[in-house]
Protein backbone atom coordinates (compact mmCIF):
# COMPACT_ATOMS: atom_id res chain seq x y z
CA UNK A 1 0.00 0.00 0.00
CA UNK A 2 1.22 3.71 -0.77
CA UNK A 3 0.77 4.71 2.66
CA UNK A 4 3.38 1.52 3.75
CA UNK A 5 5.75 2.78 0.93
CA UNK A 6 8.19 5.08 2.97
CA UNK A 7 8.57 2.12 4.78
CA UNK A 8 9.40 -0.23 2.77
CA UNK A 9 12.22 2.22 1.54
CA UNK A 10 13.58 3.05 4.13
CA UNK A 11 13.68 -0.51 5.54
CA UNK A 12 15.69 -1.58 1.85
CA UNK A 13 18.54 1.36 2.74
CA UNK A 14 19.06 -0.72 6.01
CA UNK A 15 19.51 -3.55 4.54
CA UNK A 16 21.74 -1.76 1.98
CA UNK A 17 23.94 -0.09 4.72
CA UNK A 18 23.80 -3.58 6.52
CA UNK A 19 25.64 -5.26 3.34
CA UNK A 20 27.85 -1.84 2.74
CA UNK A 21 29.72 -2.87 6.23
CA UNK A 22 30.65 -6.45 4.65
CA UNK A 23 32.20 -4.27 1.77
CA UNK A 24 33.12 -1.60 2.29
CA UNK A 25 36.20 -1.53 5.27
CA UNK A 26 35.67 1.25 8.38
CA UNK A 27 37.99 4.13 8.90
CA UNK A 28 38.25 6.70 11.73
CA UNK A 29 39.51 10.31 11.90
CA UNK A 30 41.56 11.55 14.87
CA UNK A 31 44.32 13.75 13.71
CA UNK A 32 45.10 11.16 11.62
CA UNK A 33 43.27 8.27 8.70
CA UNK A 34 43.05 5.16 10.92
CA UNK A 35 41.88 1.93 8.44
CA UNK A 36 40.16 -0.11 11.33
CA UNK A 37 39.19 -3.22 8.85
CA UNK A 38 35.83 -4.08 8.07
CA UNK A 39 33.48 -4.14 10.99
CA UNK A 40 30.69 -6.22 9.52
CA UNK A 41 26.61 -6.01 11.13
CA UNK A 42 25.03 -9.06 11.88
CA UNK A 43 21.57 -10.02 12.35
CA UNK A 44 21.48 -9.13 15.88
CA UNK A 45 22.14 -5.88 15.00
CA UNK A 46 19.57 -5.52 12.86
CA UNK A 47 17.11 -5.54 15.50
CA UNK A 48 19.32 -3.72 18.47
CA UNK A 49 20.11 -0.78 16.53
CA UNK A 50 16.19 0.64 16.25
CA UNK A 51 16.68 0.34 20.12
CA UNK A 52 19.83 2.52 19.93
CA UNK A 53 17.49 4.93 17.46
CA UNK A 54 15.19 4.75 19.74
CA UNK A 55 16.76 5.73 22.92
CA UNK A 56 18.72 8.26 21.16
CA UNK A 57 16.46 10.24 18.54
CA UNK A 58 13.08 8.85 19.77
CA UNK A 59 12.09 11.94 20.99
CA UNK A 60 11.61 13.13 17.78
CA UNK A 61 9.18 10.55 16.81
CA UNK A 62 7.36 10.84 19.85
CA UNK A 63 7.19 14.85 18.74
CA UNK A 64 5.67 13.36 15.70
CA UNK A 65 3.24 11.58 17.16
CA UNK A 66 2.27 14.33 19.51
CA UNK A 67 1.54 16.69 16.80
CA UNK A 68 -0.57 14.16 15.34
CA UNK A 69 -2.71 14.03 18.50
CA UNK A 70 -2.63 17.41 18.56
CA UNK A 71 -4.50 18.12 15.17
CA UNK A 72 -6.50 14.38 16.15
CA UNK A 73 -8.13 16.84 18.89
CA UNK A 74 -8.39 19.91 16.83
CA UNK A 75 -10.08 17.46 14.43
CA UNK A 76 -13.16 17.27 17.45
CA UNK A 77 -13.20 21.09 16.82
CA UNK A 78 -15.69 22.29 14.29
CA UNK A 79 -14.25 25.67 14.28
CA UNK A 80 -10.98 24.25 13.14
CA UNK A 81 -12.81 23.36 10.15
CA UNK A 82 -14.55 26.82 9.78
CA UNK A 83 -11.00 28.13 9.56
CA UNK A 84 -9.34 26.44 7.05
CA UNK A 85 -12.85 26.57 5.29
CA UNK A 86 -12.25 30.48 5.62
CA UNK A 87 -8.45 30.45 4.68
CA UNK A 88 -9.12 27.98 1.44
CA UNK A 89 -12.01 29.94 0.14
CA UNK A 90 -9.79 33.41 0.13
CA UNK A 91 -6.45 31.74 -0.66
CA UNK A 92 -7.95 29.82 -3.28
CA UNK A 93 -8.73 33.22 -5.76
CA UNK A 94 -4.99 33.70 -5.82
CA UNK A 95 -4.32 29.79 -5.69
CA UNK A 96 -0.14 30.20 -6.22
CA UNK A 97 0.06 33.22 -4.81
CA UNK A 98 -1.05 31.90 -1.49
CA UNK A 99 1.22 28.87 -2.15
CA UNK A 100 4.23 31.08 -2.84
CA UNK A 101 4.02 32.99 -0.13
CA UNK A 102 3.29 29.90 2.27
CA UNK A 103 6.65 28.76 0.54
CA UNK A 104 8.79 31.82 1.39
CA UNK A 105 7.88 31.85 4.90
CA UNK A 106 8.79 28.70 5.50
CA UNK A 107 12.35 28.57 3.74
CA UNK A 108 13.17 31.95 5.40
CA UNK A 109 12.05 30.80 8.51
CA UNK A 110 14.18 27.30 8.19
CA UNK A 111 17.30 29.75 7.05
CA UNK A 112 17.00 31.73 9.83
CA UNK A 113 16.10 29.35 12.81
CA UNK A 114 17.65 25.51 11.25
CA UNK A 115 13.73 24.71 12.20
CA UNK A 116 13.44 22.21 9.72
CA UNK A 117 11.54 19.47 12.52
CA UNK A 118 10.19 22.03 14.34
CA UNK A 119 8.07 23.37 11.42
CA UNK A 120 6.45 19.87 10.98
CA UNK A 121 4.26 20.48 13.61
CA UNK A 122 2.60 23.12 11.06
CA UNK A 123 2.85 20.18 8.18
CA UNK A 124 -0.88 19.29 8.87
CA UNK A 125 -2.26 22.56 8.88
CA UNK A 126 -0.92 23.08 5.74
CA UNK A 127 -1.58 20.15 3.54
CA UNK A 128 -5.61 20.62 5.12
CA UNK A 129 -5.81 23.73 3.26
CA UNK A 130 -3.63 23.14 -0.14
CA UNK A 131 -6.10 20.39 -0.04
CA UNK A 132 -9.11 22.50 0.29
CA UNK A 133 -7.60 24.92 -2.14
CA UNK A 134 -8.35 21.99 -4.89
CA UNK A 135 -4.84 21.05 -4.96
CA UNK A 136 -3.37 17.50 -5.07
CA UNK A 137 -0.97 15.69 -2.54
CA UNK A 138 2.35 16.37 -4.80
CA UNK A 139 1.76 20.18 -4.26
CA UNK A 140 1.29 19.69 -0.78
CA UNK A 141 4.01 17.79 -0.42
CA UNK A 142 6.16 20.13 -2.81
CA UNK A 143 5.02 23.30 -0.42
CA UNK A 144 5.96 21.77 2.98
CA UNK A 145 8.94 19.57 1.99
CA UNK A 146 10.24 21.62 -0.70
CA UNK A 147 10.63 24.93 1.09
CA UNK A 148 11.98 23.29 3.75
CA UNK A 149 14.81 21.81 2.27
CA UNK A 150 15.39 25.16 0.21
CA UNK A 151 15.65 26.81 3.56
CA UNK A 152 18.19 24.54 4.26
CA UNK A 153 20.33 25.09 1.24
CA UNK A 154 20.20 28.75 1.44
CA UNK A 155 20.60 28.39 5.83
CA UNK A 156 21.71 31.91 6.65
CA UNK A 157 21.50 32.16 10.37
CA UNK A 158 20.23 28.71 11.48
CA UNK A 159 23.36 27.75 13.66
CA UNK A 160 22.09 24.37 14.42
CA UNK A 161 22.37 23.59 10.83
CA UNK A 162 26.04 24.70 10.66
CA UNK A 163 27.11 24.56 13.77
CA UNK A 164 29.76 21.67 12.73
CA UNK A 165 31.06 23.77 9.76
CA UNK A 166 31.63 27.12 11.87
CA UNK A 167 33.59 25.38 14.48
CA UNK A 168 35.61 23.03 12.30
CA UNK A 169 36.62 25.85 9.61
CA UNK A 170 37.13 28.63 11.54
CA UNK A 171 34.19 30.88 10.28
CA UNK A 172 31.21 33.09 11.15
CA UNK A 173 27.74 32.81 10.00
CA UNK A 174 27.99 36.33 8.41
CA UNK A 175 30.40 35.14 6.16
CA UNK A 176 29.11 34.85 2.88
CA UNK A 177 25.85 35.81 3.95
CA UNK A 178 25.04 37.97 0.16
CA UNK A 179 25.70 34.37 -1.25
CA UNK A 180 23.58 32.19 1.12
CA UNK A 181 20.88 35.03 0.84
CA UNK A 182 21.47 34.66 -3.09
CA UNK A 183 21.38 30.51 -3.42
CA UNK A 184 18.25 31.14 -0.90
CA UNK A 185 16.11 32.84 -3.52
CA UNK A 186 17.64 31.09 -6.34
CA UNK A 187 15.92 28.10 -4.62
CA UNK A 188 12.74 29.59 -4.04
CA UNK A 189 12.12 30.97 -7.41
CA UNK A 190 13.05 27.50 -8.58
CA UNK A 191 10.74 25.42 -6.95
CA UNK A 192 7.97 28.07 -7.02
CA UNK A 193 8.33 28.15 -11.09
CA UNK A 194 8.12 24.13 -11.43
CA UNK A 195 5.31 24.10 -8.62
CA UNK A 196 3.10 26.22 -11.27
CA UNK A 197 4.34 24.21 -14.03
CA UNK A 198 3.24 20.91 -12.34
CA UNK A 199 0.00 22.38 -11.80
CA UNK A 200 -0.41 23.47 -15.04
CA UNK A 201 0.45 20.23 -16.46
CA UNK A 202 -0.99 17.86 -14.11
CA UNK A 203 -4.77 20.15 -14.08
CA UNK A 204 -4.54 19.41 -10.46
CA UNK A 205 -6.85 22.42 -9.28
CA UNK A 206 -10.48 19.96 -8.31
CA UNK A 207 -13.68 21.61 -8.17
CA UNK A 208 -15.13 21.72 -5.31
CA UNK A 209 -18.90 22.14 -4.94
CA UNK A 210 -20.04 25.42 -2.75
CA UNK A 211 -23.32 26.39 -1.33
CA UNK A 212 -22.64 30.46 -0.02
CA UNK A 213 -24.99 31.45 1.09
CA UNK A 214 -28.37 30.00 2.46
CA UNK A 215 -30.75 31.83 0.36
CA UNK A 216 -28.86 30.47 -2.63
CA UNK A 217 -29.07 26.35 -0.74
CA UNK A 218 -33.01 27.48 -0.14
CA UNK A 219 -33.75 28.49 -4.22
CA UNK A 220 -32.40 25.81 -5.24
CA UNK A 221 -34.34 23.47 -3.30
CA UNK A 222 -37.69 24.86 -4.51
CA UNK A 223 -36.48 25.24 -7.96
CA UNK A 224 -35.88 21.47 -7.79
CA UNK A 225 -39.44 21.01 -6.04
CA UNK A 226 -41.15 23.24 -9.15
CA UNK A 227 -39.58 21.18 -11.42
CA UNK A 228 -41.11 18.01 -10.14
CA UNK A 229 -44.32 19.79 -9.71
CA UNK A 230 -44.60 20.95 -13.23
CA UNK A 231 -43.46 17.86 -15.02
CA UNK A 232 -46.35 16.53 -17.22
CA UNK A 233 -47.53 13.04 -16.64
CA UNK A 234 -47.73 10.87 -19.58
CA UNK A 235 -50.62 9.97 -21.37
CA UNK A 236 -50.84 5.72 -21.19
CA UNK A 237 -53.63 5.25 -22.83
CA UNK A 238 -56.47 7.55 -25.76
CA UNK A 239 -59.35 5.69 -24.30
CA UNK A 240 -60.04 6.94 -20.99
CA UNK A 241 -63.52 7.88 -19.22
CA UNK A 242 -63.91 11.10 -18.34
CA UNK A 243 -64.96 10.64 -14.93
CA UNK A 244 -61.61 9.09 -14.45
CA UNK A 245 -59.93 11.69 -16.10
CA UNK A 246 -61.77 14.07 -13.79
CA UNK A 247 -60.71 12.08 -10.68
CA UNK A 248 -57.32 11.38 -11.60
CA UNK A 249 -57.49 15.11 -12.54
CA UNK A 250 -58.47 16.57 -9.19
CA UNK A 251 -56.50 13.81 -7.71
CA UNK A 252 -53.23 14.86 -8.72
CA UNK A 253 -53.94 18.58 -8.21
CA UNK A 254 -54.53 17.78 -4.51
CA UNK A 255 -51.39 15.61 -4.03
CA UNK A 256 -49.40 18.13 -5.76
CA UNK A 257 -50.70 21.17 -3.72
CA UNK A 258 -50.04 19.11 -1.08
CA UNK A 259 -46.73 18.49 -1.87
CA UNK A 260 -45.77 21.69 -2.84
CA UNK A 261 -47.50 23.40 0.71
CA UNK A 262 -45.01 20.49 2.66
CA UNK A 263 -42.37 21.62 -0.01
CA UNK A 264 -42.85 25.22 0.93
CA UNK A 265 -42.94 24.18 5.11
CA UNK A 266 -39.96 22.59 5.00
CA UNK A 267 -37.83 25.12 2.91
CA UNK A 268 -38.91 27.80 5.27
CA UNK A 269 -37.98 25.48 7.80
CA UNK A 270 -34.63 25.32 6.18
CA UNK A 271 -34.47 28.91 6.44
CA UNK A 272 -34.86 28.76 9.66
CA UNK A 273 -32.89 26.28 10.89
CA UNK A 274 -30.01 25.79 8.35
CA UNK A 275 -26.42 27.22 9.78
CA UNK A 276 -24.43 26.26 6.51
CA UNK A 277 -22.57 28.88 5.39
CA UNK A 278 -19.73 27.39 3.49
CA UNK A 279 -19.57 23.70 2.59
CA UNK A 280 -17.02 22.15 0.83
CA UNK A 281 -16.67 18.48 -0.67
CA UNK A 282 -13.01 17.02 -1.77
CA UNK A 283 -12.09 14.04 -2.62
CA UNK A 284 -9.13 13.82 -0.36
CA UNK A 285 -11.18 13.90 2.46
CA UNK A 286 -10.78 10.13 2.23
CA UNK A 287 -7.64 9.91 2.92
CA UNK A 288 -8.44 11.75 6.86
CA UNK A 289 -6.25 14.71 5.92
CA UNK A 290 -8.85 17.28 5.99
CA UNK A 291 -11.46 17.48 8.87
CA UNK A 292 -14.61 16.03 8.17
CA UNK A 293 -16.76 19.23 7.10
CA UNK A 294 -19.69 20.41 9.33
CA UNK A 295 -22.84 23.28 9.62
CA UNK A 296 -21.61 24.81 12.74
CA UNK A 297 -21.61 28.21 13.17
CA UNK A 298 -19.12 28.09 15.73
CA UNK A 299 -16.39 31.05 15.86
CA UNK A 300 -13.06 29.85 14.57
CA UNK A 301 -11.25 33.46 15.96
CA UNK A 302 -9.83 31.52 19.15
CA UNK A 303 -8.50 28.15 16.94
CA UNK A 304 -6.41 30.98 14.50
CA UNK A 305 -5.66 32.79 18.27
CA UNK A 306 -4.16 30.09 19.64
CA UNK A 307 -2.22 28.62 15.96
CA UNK A 308 -0.89 31.79 15.33
CA UNK A 309 0.55 31.96 19.11
CA UNK A 310 1.98 28.53 18.96
CA UNK A 311 3.70 29.42 15.70
CA UNK A 312 5.24 32.76 17.13
CA UNK A 313 6.32 30.97 20.15
CA UNK A 314 8.08 28.55 17.69
CA UNK A 315 10.05 31.19 15.67
CA UNK A 316 11.14 33.22 18.65
CA UNK A 317 12.20 30.28 20.65
CA UNK A 318 14.51 28.75 17.58
CA UNK A 319 15.93 31.68 16.70
CA UNK A 320 19.46 31.46 17.55
CA UNK A 321 19.46 35.19 19.35
CA UNK A 322 22.77 34.29 21.11
CA UNK A 323 24.80 32.68 18.64
CA UNK A 324 23.94 33.97 15.36
CA UNK A 325 23.00 37.70 16.65
CA UNK A 326 25.06 37.96 19.82
CA UNK A 327 22.25 39.27 21.53
CA UNK A 328 21.30 38.65 25.18
CA UNK A 329 17.69 39.71 25.50
CA UNK A 330 15.65 36.42 25.44
CA UNK A 331 18.63 35.17 28.52
CA UNK A 332 17.84 38.33 30.39
CA UNK A 333 14.26 38.20 29.83
CA UNK A 334 14.35 34.66 31.12
CA UNK A 335 16.44 35.93 34.00
CA UNK A 336 14.22 38.81 35.23
CA UNK A 337 11.13 36.06 35.24
CA UNK A 338 12.80 33.33 37.25
CA UNK A 339 14.12 36.37 39.69
CA UNK A 340 10.32 37.51 39.87
CA UNK A 341 9.22 36.99 43.69
CA UNK A 342 6.28 37.22 44.94
CA UNK A 343 6.09 37.82 49.03
CA UNK A 344 10.12 36.50 49.07
CA UNK A 345 8.77 33.84 46.69
CA UNK A 346 9.95 32.74 43.65
CA UNK A 347 6.71 32.47 41.87
CA UNK A 348 8.10 31.55 37.88
CA UNK A 349 11.11 29.56 38.95
CA UNK A 350 9.09 27.04 40.69
CA UNK A 351 5.95 27.18 38.39
CA UNK A 352 7.90 26.81 35.38
CA UNK A 353 10.98 24.53 36.31
CA UNK A 354 13.99 24.15 34.34
CA UNK A 355 13.59 25.54 31.38
CA UNK A 356 15.80 27.04 28.71
CA UNK A 357 16.10 30.35 27.46
CA UNK A 358 14.60 31.32 23.37
CA UNK A 359 17.02 30.48 21.39
CA UNK A 360 18.39 27.66 23.40
CA UNK A 361 14.77 25.63 22.73
CA UNK A 362 14.78 22.12 21.75
CA UNK A 363 11.73 20.65 19.81
CA UNK A 364 10.51 18.89 22.87
CA UNK A 365 10.01 21.91 24.92
CA UNK A 366 7.13 23.08 22.63
CA UNK A 367 5.34 20.22 23.76
CA UNK A 368 4.06 22.03 26.79
CA UNK A 369 2.62 24.89 24.71
CA UNK A 370 1.02 22.90 22.97
CA UNK A 371 -0.84 21.20 25.54
CA UNK A 372 -1.67 24.12 27.48
CA UNK A 373 -3.61 26.24 23.98
CA UNK A 374 -5.75 22.22 23.20
CA UNK A 375 -6.59 22.62 26.79
CA UNK A 376 -7.44 26.14 26.64
CA UNK A 377 -9.64 25.21 23.03
CA UNK A 378 -10.96 22.21 24.48
CA UNK A 379 -12.89 24.37 27.41
CA UNK A 380 -13.76 27.41 24.96
CA UNK A 381 -15.80 24.57 22.32
CA UNK A 382 -16.62 22.74 25.46
CA UNK A 383 -15.42 19.11 24.16
CA UNK A 384 -16.16 16.36 26.62
CA UNK A 385 -13.00 14.39 28.26
CA UNK A 386 -13.64 11.56 26.10
CA UNK A 387 -13.88 13.32 22.76
CA UNK A 388 -10.48 15.33 23.82
CA UNK A 389 -9.01 11.54 24.56
CA UNK A 390 -10.55 9.78 21.36
CA UNK A 391 -9.30 12.47 19.37
CA UNK A 392 -6.05 12.28 20.38
CA UNK A 393 -5.57 8.67 20.32
CA UNK A 394 -7.05 8.66 16.49
CA UNK A 395 -4.03 11.55 15.49
CA UNK A 396 -1.75 9.44 17.18
CA UNK A 397 -2.71 6.29 15.18
CA UNK A 398 -2.03 8.56 12.29
CA UNK A 399 1.13 10.01 13.17
CA UNK A 400 2.11 6.33 14.21
CA UNK A 401 3.67 5.27 10.81
CA UNK A 402 5.88 8.46 10.08
CA UNK A 403 7.16 8.03 13.35
CA UNK A 404 8.39 4.74 13.04
CA UNK A 405 9.45 6.22 9.72
CA UNK A 406 11.73 8.37 11.44
CA UNK A 407 12.96 5.90 13.77
CA UNK A 408 14.22 3.56 10.99
CA UNK A 409 15.94 6.97 9.01
CA UNK A 410 17.70 7.82 12.73
CA UNK A 411 18.81 3.57 12.70
CA UNK A 412 20.87 4.23 9.18
CA UNK A 413 22.42 6.53 11.18
CA UNK A 414 23.21 4.54 13.96
CA UNK A 415 24.48 1.74 11.35
CA UNK A 416 26.81 4.21 9.76
CA UNK A 417 28.19 5.61 13.39
CA UNK A 418 28.73 2.22 15.05
CA UNK A 419 29.90 0.93 11.65
CA UNK A 420 31.82 4.05 10.05
CA UNK A 421 32.74 2.75 6.42
CA UNK A 422 32.18 6.40 5.33
CA UNK A 423 34.85 7.67 5.75
CA UNK A 424 36.98 5.38 3.46
CA UNK A 425 34.48 6.18 0.53
CA UNK A 426 35.23 10.26 1.55
CA UNK A 427 38.86 9.42 1.36
CA UNK A 428 38.58 7.67 -1.68
CA UNK A 429 36.93 10.69 -3.59
CA UNK A 430 38.55 13.51 -2.35
CA UNK A 431 41.94 11.83 -3.16
CA UNK A 432 40.79 12.23 -6.49
CA UNK A 433 42.10 15.74 -7.22
CA UNK A 434 45.73 17.07 -4.90
CA UNK A 435 43.81 20.38 -4.47
CA UNK A 436 40.38 21.63 -3.15
CA UNK A 437 37.60 20.48 -6.07
CA UNK A 438 34.07 21.44 -5.94
CA UNK A 439 32.40 18.37 -8.00
CA UNK A 440 34.27 15.70 -5.52
CA UNK A 441 33.58 17.66 -2.52
CA UNK A 442 29.88 18.22 -3.68
CA UNK A 443 29.44 14.07 -4.10
CA UNK A 444 30.93 13.84 -0.85
CA UNK A 445 28.66 16.52 0.82
CA UNK A 446 25.61 14.63 -0.66
CA UNK A 447 27.13 10.93 0.29
CA UNK A 448 27.82 12.68 3.94
CA UNK A 449 23.65 13.80 3.83
CA UNK A 450 22.51 10.56 2.18
CA UNK A 451 24.14 8.06 5.72
CA UNK A 452 23.76 10.91 8.05
CA UNK A 453 19.89 12.40 8.68
CA UNK A 454 21.06 14.91 11.13
CA UNK A 455 23.24 17.77 9.79
CA UNK A 456 25.33 17.35 12.98
CA UNK A 457 26.38 14.36 12.21
CA UNK A 458 26.47 14.09 8.37
CA UNK A 459 29.20 17.44 8.82
CA UNK A 460 31.24 15.58 11.60
CA UNK A 461 31.79 12.37 9.76
CA UNK A 462 33.90 13.81 6.80
CA UNK A 463 34.73 18.24 7.68
CA UNK A 464 37.24 17.00 10.06
CA UNK A 465 39.25 14.63 7.36
CA UNK A 466 38.25 17.05 4.53
CA UNK A 467 40.70 20.12 6.21
CA UNK A 468 43.36 17.57 6.63
CA UNK A 469 43.43 16.79 2.52
CA UNK A 470 42.60 20.61 2.00
CA UNK A 471 44.89 23.00 4.00
CA UNK A 472 44.14 26.32 2.20
CA UNK A 473 42.27 27.93 4.47
CA UNK A 474 41.12 30.72 1.63
CA UNK A 475 38.63 27.90 0.38
CA UNK A 476 36.72 27.34 3.50
CA UNK A 477 34.47 29.68 2.94
CA UNK A 478 33.43 28.13 -0.05
CA UNK A 479 33.47 24.60 1.42
CA UNK A 480 30.91 25.96 3.65
CA UNK A 481 28.66 26.89 1.57
CA UNK A 482 29.66 23.63 -0.66
CA UNK A 483 28.31 21.63 2.24
CA UNK A 484 25.41 23.03 3.30
CA UNK A 485 23.87 23.39 0.25
CA UNK A 486 24.73 19.94 -0.79
CA UNK A 487 23.34 18.78 2.10
CA UNK A 488 19.75 20.52 2.05
CA UNK A 489 19.83 19.49 -1.80
CA UNK A 490 20.03 16.01 -0.98
CA UNK A 491 17.56 15.96 1.73
CA UNK A 492 14.96 16.58 -1.54
CA UNK A 493 15.61 13.12 -2.59
CA UNK A 494 17.43 11.01 -0.16
CA UNK A 495 15.48 8.07 1.89
CA UNK A 496 17.04 9.04 5.16
CA UNK A 497 15.56 12.60 4.62
CA UNK A 498 13.04 12.64 8.04
CA UNK A 499 11.02 15.36 6.67
CA UNK A 500 10.46 13.96 3.37
CA UNK A 501 9.52 10.27 4.23
CA UNK A 502 7.95 11.30 7.16
CA UNK A 503 5.50 13.45 4.80
CA UNK A 504 5.50 10.97 2.07
CA UNK A 505 4.25 8.39 4.70
CA UNK A 506 1.64 10.77 5.96
CA UNK A 507 0.38 11.99 2.77
CA UNK A 508 0.42 8.28 1.11
CA UNK A 509 2.51 9.53 -2.16
CA UNK A 510 5.16 6.91 -3.26
CA UNK A 511 8.72 7.29 -3.15
CA UNK A 512 8.78 7.19 -6.83
CA UNK A 513 5.75 8.97 -7.57
CA UNK A 514 7.77 12.06 -5.42
CA UNK A 515 11.08 11.86 -7.33
CA UNK A 516 8.91 11.70 -10.72
CA UNK A 517 7.22 15.02 -9.91
CA UNK A 518 10.47 16.73 -8.89
CA UNK A 519 13.56 15.77 -10.66
CA UNK A 520 13.04 18.57 -13.01
CA UNK A 521 13.73 20.90 -10.53
CA UNK A 522 16.60 18.82 -8.48
CA UNK A 523 18.32 18.84 -11.71
CA UNK A 524 17.68 22.57 -12.49
CA UNK A 525 19.00 23.54 -8.68
CA UNK A 526 21.65 20.81 -9.13
CA UNK A 527 23.33 22.89 -12.00
CA UNK A 528 22.94 26.03 -10.46
CA UNK A 529 24.35 25.56 -7.63
CA UNK A 530 27.40 23.88 -9.02
CA UNK A 531 27.42 27.41 -11.35
CA UNK A 532 27.45 29.18 -8.12
CA UNK A 533 29.89 27.18 -6.53
CA UNK A 534 32.48 27.87 -10.05
CA UNK A 535 31.87 31.18 -9.93
CA UNK A 536 32.99 31.38 -6.09
CA UNK A 537 36.27 29.38 -6.95
CA UNK A 538 36.77 31.83 -10.05
CA UNK A 539 36.35 34.72 -8.08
Amino acid sequence: MKKHNAIKVVLVTILLCMLLTWIIPSAVFNSEFADQGRVQMGLFDLFNYPLTSLSYFGNISLFIIVVGGFYGILYKIPAYRNLLDAIAKKGSKRGMLTISIIMILLAVITSICGLQIGLMLFFPFIVSLILLMGYDKIVAALTVVGSTMVGVVGTTYGYGNVSILTQYLSLDLADNILVKVIILVVGLVLLIFNTALYVKKNNTIKKVTKKESKNDEVATLIEKEVEVVEKPVEKKSTKTNTKSKKSSSKTTSKTTSKKTTKSKNNNKAAVKDSDVIIVKESLNEDDNLVPTATNSLLKSWPVMVALVILFVILVLAFIPWNTAFGLNIMTDAKEAVYGFKLFGFELFAKLLGNINAFGEWMINDIVLVMAILVLLLSLIYKLKFQDVLDGFVAGAKKALAPAVVTLFIYTVLVITTYHPFQLTIYKWILTITKEFNIFTSSVVAMLAGLFNADPTYAFQSVVPYLTSVVTNAKVYPIVEIVFQSMYGFVMLLAPTSVVLMSTLSYLGVSYKEWLKSIWKLLVELLVILLIIFTILVLI
